[in-house]
């Protein structure tokens, strides 16, 4: 719903709660012009929820006017009861020329009814002329107009002073103007961009400083990696003074990326001792992070800093003798604090409170140092060198659980399935599946088509286990994602498969892995339809 008065920002921070630094994410927009980057708007969605649960403050989200998708996004965000952070909607100034009252841009900004609006604007002459074909002057008063009316239509405005450290070292003079501009427009904060990613973090401190001491008002800093230092250039300006920090998760974006928060919020709040975000939600920060790079469909890095599987993993010698006598000897704090864990010896081993909070959903007398807990614990680490990711696939590792505990009695038996897939035909269902399952003393035999191999395989499972079990008719595949894990293979590489699935009311995520990629999709539907058995009891 459209805002109908200005929504006033937070009161100014006392001197007990300076060090706060207000997060302010960019995945779903700077991110989502990554290369190998498509978000759907089920994607998108996806994201904002967990950005909420983690606490970030606020969450960019693009301009309702740019493209079909992101006008579907804004209508189905408002849906979304959020606890902490708000949406910001995200556009340039007015068009040389135009008024602002008339702008199509502005006008769109307005349309996605959010309280808060991002606008940025050229803060380098150079731009201005150049690109914009306009003259300095003009693009000042674009500024101060721009960022006005949104004011007056109630909305709080952040000003994204464009290419401005390049703009400063050109042209200090100018660039200092175009801070005014949108101060005098009536901005409450503003985020001075490294947007072609080359100043280095001395320069970005001493300007963020010269910046904050000309004009006092909130201040953010938001950089380009593409001189490798987005992340120090942040973290610089932070400590000459800025107090909202622009990045994205995983450093997603365009050419090099952004300014990677799932490094930036660790550093500042374990290391430097500022406050990000809780430390409740610090505690989901690798899972969070694995979670965005599935939905992403790319892979997490495994040597990325506090997140990575990799980043508190310690080989053999003299380091795995010092870990075993402090930690604290190659480790700059326990990883549990970011939810990760330590990995010795190249062992894949979850964290215990992660793994006893998910056996405790299923069986609340097994105890940490129980046999049952070892034995899952084992199986973890088997699955895990297999190639198999839990993080996003929790429905197929409580299976898991089940399976060990001896809460899990198969609804079904396979027998055989065949898949066939043909040219494209007119209406696209391209494959054909048969299959054959046994339910206690009962077979069944049908087939199905469908607009893929899996597709049709979906259909035909779901098709002879409906006799059986009638509420599968509820149950809906809704996404499908499949990534290779060992790309040197070829051909022969192994495939991690993920499905996701609802019942209209809960979502779950099965996987499955094989060299085979119809295997892989077998058994991760095979794990959608068991575990939606399990909820049914």
């Amino acid at each position: 719903m459209r805002p109908t008065g200005l929504i006033p920002h937070p009161p100014p921070r006392t001197v007990n709660d300076m060090k706060k630094i207000f997060i302010y994410d960019s995945t779903l927009r700077d991110g989502a012009q990554g290369k190998g980057i498509s978000f759907t708007v089920k994607d998108k969605l996806k994201i904002v929820g967990k950005l909420d649960e983690l606490g970030i403050d606020f969450i960019e989200a693009g301009n309702p006017g740019s493209n079909p998708k992101d006008s579907e996004f804004f209508t189905e965000v408002k849906k979304i009861n959020l606890r902490h952070s708000k949406i910001v909607a995200f556009g340039s100034t007015r068009r040389p020329g135009v008024m602002a009252e008339e702008d199509g841009n502005l006008k769109s900004l307005l349309s996605a009814g959010t309280d808060t609006v991002a606008v940025f604007g050229k803060s380098w002459e150079f731009q201005a002329v150049e690109i914009l074909r306009t003259t300095p002057q003009e693009n000042l008063e674009m500024i101060r107009d721009s960022i006005s009316f949104m004011k007056k239509s109630g909305r709080n405005v952040i000003f994204d002073a464009e290419h401005f450290f390049d703009g400063y070292k050109d042209n200090r003079e100018y660039a200092i103007a175009s801070l005014k501009a949108a101060i005098e427009g009536g901005a409450y904060s503003i985020c001075l961009c490294d947007t072609r990613g080359g100043t280095f973090p001395e320069e970005i401190k001493e300007i963020t400083r010269a910046v904050i001491s000309a004009f006092g008002i909130e201040t953010g800093i938001h950089c380009h990696n593409d001189n490798g230092m987005a992340v120090a250039g942040s973290i610089a300006a932070v400590d000459a003074g800025a107090v909202q920090v622009q990045g994205t998760m995983n450093g997603l974006g365009e050419r090099c990326g952004n300014a990677n928060l799932t490094t930036i919020v660790p550093n500042l709040q374990l290391l430097k001792g500022y406050s990000c975000i809780s430390g409740e939600s610090l505690e989901q920060w690798a899972g969070a992070a694995m979670y965005i790079s599935e939905v992403s469909n790319l892979a997490l890095p495994d040597n990325e800093p506090f997140v990575g599987s990799a980043a508190f993993a310690h080989k053999g010698g003299m380091h795995t003798d010092a870990m075993g006598k402090n930690p604290g000897s190659y480790e700059l704090f326990n990883p549990s604090k970011v939810g990760n864990t330590r990995r010795i010896l190249m062992s894949e081993v979850a964290g215990g409170s992660a793994v006893m909070k998910l056996i405790g959903k299923i069986d609340r007398t097994i105890e940490k140092k129980s046999p049952e807990t070892s034995r899952i614990m084992a199986k973890l680490k088997e699955m895990e060198y297999e190639g198999y990711q839990y993080e996003a696939a929790e429905a197929s590792f409580e299976l898991i659980i089940r399976r060990i505990l001896g809460l899990y009695k198969p609804s079904f038996e396979l027998v055989e399935f065949k898949v066939m897939v043909n040219e494209p035909s007119v209406n696209n269902r391209n494959s054909t599946a048969m299959i054959k399952i046994r339910v206690g003393e009962q077979y069944e035999i049908t087939a199905a088509e469908g607009d893929g191999p899996v597709d049709a395989l979906d259909g035909a499972l779901r098709k002879a286990l409906i006799k059986f079990y009638p509420g599968l008719e509820k149950i809906k595949l809704t996404d499908y994602k499949v990534r290779v894990l060992d790309s040197e293979q070829a051909a022969a590489a192994k495939v991690r498969v993920l499905i996701e699935s609802t019942d209209g009311l809960k979502e779950w995520t099965t996987i499955g892995v094989s060299t085979d990629i119809i295997e892989a999709s077998w058994l991760a539907l095979v794990d959608s339809i068991e575990y939606s058995m399990c909820q049914e009891g």
